[in-house]
């Protein structure tokens, strides 16, 4: 019998998924359950429809997370923070303060966890930051670090 899943199952498919299974384990379990319904063809219609439309999304996602990259790229943040003689900062710019300085100079609002800061930046001058915007979207941001 021919179901479509409506959580994921281990060992049978991913929510949303067509899947073929024996008809007790489909009449016994899953459809009393509500974990599957029956494939008929208008179960199967709304599916593709879903299926159509979680992909424009994904597509208008990743479009939009490249016009990010291209507006973020072109732009440099400067934040501003006390150094010693050697030019080492007394604490770190963390990712926290980057965000924050990235929507107040240029209106670009991103999270601090899309900034990739392992250890922040403990030096003046100008730093190179990948920022993840998106699955597959990496873009970089110029960071210059003035003393104050």
């Amino acid at each position: 019998m021919k179901v479509i899943l409506n959580q994921d199952i281990k060992g049978k498919g991913k929510k949303g998924q067509l899947v073929e299974v024996s008809d007790g384990y489909a009449r016994n379990y899953l459809l009393p359950k509500g974990l599957a319904k029956e494939a008929t063809n208008t179960n199967i219609n709304i599916m593709n429809g879903q299926n159509e439309s979680e992909a424009y999304r994904q597509k208008v996602a990743l479009e939009e997370a490249q016009a990010q990259k291209e507006k973020m790229e072109a732009v440099e943040v400067v934040l501003t923070a006390k150094a010693g003689e050697n030019g080492k900062l007394f604490g770190s710019i963390t990712s926290k303060d980057v965000a924050e300085a990235l929507t107040m100079q240029h209106h670009i609002k991103l999270d601090k966890k899309k900034f990739v800061m392992p250890d922040g930046i403990k030096t003046l001058g100008t730093t190179t930051v990948d920022v993840k915007i998106h699955q597959g979207v990496t873009g970089k941001l110029k960071v210059v670090v003035k003393e104050q």
